[in-house]
């Protein structure tokens, strides 16, 4: 039949077009429902999240500006470094306070339920104002004790009058009106936000599955910015020490996270719980261990301000040392080193751990039973260091390490000791990270080597190796069979030396060898090998072997019992340089010097002389040690020891 104009004619492909377009119109819609109720989700967490982080920072800023006069002292790019530095502890305490709030909007997903908003309204309007509170009361208190708020209030909570009499010529009216203007523009910034927060609306079970998994994942993923990052090592005060100048470092830190910090880790502690004799007979033991003094010591050195070399080697007990009484094949190049020197035969660790040690050996200054001095900057802040020494004479000072220097607040107690340089595991390429800790101890050596090629003397140089330290892996073929944890301990040792002998190796051929003196010592014993208690003095025995080019004598043994508190004056003096403000520590080349040596474990202590040995456990009450030689009296110096030196601690 034949087409007129008029006739209709019926085409599939419009309904097809149709219905397509249909379906792209409900694919569309329905993934913008779902961008939407992502973002709504993202947005409402991540914007209470930088909602803290952003006050914290306006935080920072009050406190720079009300202590003008010292950040007046401060470059521009030192103000921005402040900031940048104390970014990562905002994040940390930022992400604190989102714990609660965003397990709530958690439950507001999934119950669809105003009231989890209106939870975390009121959680932030009572906190918002406790913080700006301890914010305005740190930017007084700063500048009576000079140093940010953390827990030490609390040990004026019966005595308040003390703290208050710290603060009488404060600026009260001043203070009021920052802690106003700081706590209106916490709560117009929170309001602001909270307009936008809506109620979640009904969806599929699909949907509202998919809605929960995000919500958990979110709260969930605070863990990372709470921990300060992936790294091994959780944010602590180092993080933000980046300067020589204190006050820098002080501005970066967060008051909240730090008040927190401190009172988790229990450094407001002020009651000696070391407290066994009258305070008068106590002192008078401890001085009587450290008189007379002679009048002259022997000179070792042929150069009066050497280069300093000051090694520092992980786990490295005596009992593996062959010149110690070891086994030779443990230490061949430690123990070919020892011919070169002075071998100092009867030095004991003052504690059990790495931060401890490193205290007692760069300060000179005793080590705490539970806790450490290290962990807190504020102390750390009034030990003298032999950097900082040796500063005072033209010195430049530099420390290497191949892991992280946050560990334990290292980090901070570096850079109060005025070191010019600090080389950690950040420095060396990710290649490089063939080991738990970090970089292993031949790659650190190589990386000291090539910086110093053409150095500025006198230096110090401290460097710190890790690779003895568990998990003992190494990076090169095993010595001794076996895969018990002593046998690769004793691997690991051995590799160490290794690592050592080829640096010195090199070294002996720089230019600079000649007017230098080598420190080797342990940061503290070891258990293995023999599986030593606790308590055990073969456990806390290391070794201290001195060499170099700087030596005016070779091949000698000091038998002197001594401690690792008594090497920087040993030194100094051998510079001829004042240590008097190293109280805790004698001349180990000293003839009328007591022989002794201190050290603690886990809440008790051992005391070392010629007469023998013996060790205190705090807990019972009691010696767990003591050797046929010892008398009444060591036992109550060992006590008053322990008193008088925690008392200290405790008023630094």
């Amino acid at each position: 039949m034949p087409f007129s104009k008029n006739t209709p004619i019926t085409l599939i492909t419009p309904l097809k077009n149709t219905t397509l377009r249909k379906s792209a119109l409900f694919l569309r819609t329905t993934f913008k429902r779902y961008i939407w109720r992502v973002k709504r989700i993202l947005t409402r967490s991540f914007s209470y999240f930088f909602f803290w982080v952003l006050f914290f920072e306006i935080c920072r800023a009050t406190f720079l500006l009300y202590h003008y006069p010292k950040t007046a002292s401060l470059t521009a790019s030192e103000i921005s470094k402040v900031f940048w530095f104390g970014l990562r502890m905002d994040f940390s305490f930022a992400a604190y306070l989102s714990v609660l709030p965003f397990l709530l909007f958690l439950f507001e997903v999934a119950l669809q339920k105003k009231v989890f908003l209106q939870l975390v309204s009121g959680f932030t309007y009572v906190l918002l104002p406790l913080v700006a509170l301890l914010v305005t009361i740190d930017l007084e208190l700063y500048s009576a004790w000079g140093f940010r708020l953390d827990s030490t209030p609390l040990q004026y909570l019966n005595t308040p009058a003390e703290m208050l009499a710290s603060t009488a010529s404060a600026p009260v009216w001043l203070l009021v009106l920052l802690y106003i203007v700081l706590v209106v523009l916490g709560l117009a910034g929170y309001s602001f936000l909270r307009r936008k927060w809506t109620v979640s609306p009904k969806r599929s079970p699909k949907q509202l599955a998919a809605e929960l998994l995000l919500s958990l994942f979110l709260l969930a993923l605070l863990i990372l910015p709470i921990r300060g990052g992936w790294q091994q090592i959780p944010l602590n005060q180092s993080d933000v020490y980046f300067s020589q100048k204190i006050f820098a470092n002080h501005a970066g830190v967060n008051v909240p996270w730090n008040v927190m910090h401190s009172v988790i880790k229990k450094n407001h502690q002020t009651k000696n719980p070391y407290q066994y004799l009258e305070q008068e007979r106590a002192q008078a033991l401890v001085q009587e261990l450290y008189q007379p003094k002679g009048d002259s010591v022997p000179s070792l050195l042929r150069v009066k301000q050497p280069n300093v070399l000051f090694i520092i080697l992980e786990s490295y007990t005596a009992k593996f040392i062959g010149g110690l009484g070891g086994p030779a094949e443990v230490t061949p190049n430690f123990n070919a080193l020892a011919k070169e020197g002075i071998l100092f035969q009867n030095i004991y660790a003052a504690g059990d751990r790495s931060e401890k040690g490193m205290v007692a050996l760069l300060s000179g200054y005793p080590v705490q039973t539970t806790t450490s001095i290290i962990k807190t900057p504020k102390k750390t802040e009034r030990l003298p260091q032999l950097a900082a020494e040796l500063k005072k004479v033209g010195y430049g000072a530099s420390y290497y390490y191949g892991g992280e220097l946050a560990f334990a607040n290292i980090k901070s107690y570096l850079i109060n000791g005025q070191y010019d340089k600090l080389v950690e595991k950040s420095d060396f390429g990710s290649e490089h990270y063939n080991s738990k800790w970090g970089v292993h101890d031949h790659l650190l050596f190589d990386k000291i080597l090539s910086d110093h090629q053409n150095p500025k003397e006198p230096f110090l140089t401290t460097i710190f190796t890790l690779s003895s330290h568990e998990p003992y892996d190494v990076p090169i073929p095993t010595r001794f069979p076996g895969n018990e944890e002593e046998t690769q301990f004793k691997n690991s040792f051995y590799y160490t030396d290794w690592a050592l002998g080829r640096f010195i190796s090199v070294a002996k051929k720089m230019p600079w060898w000649q007017n230098t003196l080598v420190v080797l010592v342990a940061d503290h014993g070891h258990q293995f090998p023999g599986r030593d208690q606790n308590d055990a003095p073969s456990k806390f025995r290391i070794p201290l072997l001195m060499i170099g080019g700087a030596l005016a004598v070779k091949d000698t043994v000091v038998s002197t019992i001594g401690s690792q508190t008594d090497i920087v004056p040993t030194l100094l003096q051998q510079m001829g340089l004042p240590t008097d403000h190293f109280a805790w520590s004698k001349n180990l080349l000293d003839a009328k010097a007591t022989p002794f040596a201190f050290y603690v474990f886990n809440d008790g202590f051992g005391m070392v002389t010629p007469q023998g040995a013996v060790t205190f456990d705090n807990v019972a009450k009691q010696p767990i040690l003591r050797e046929a030689g010892v008398s009444d009296k060591q036992l109550e110096q060992g006590k008053a020891y322990m008193q008088t030196s925690f008392g200290d601690f405790l008023r630094k």
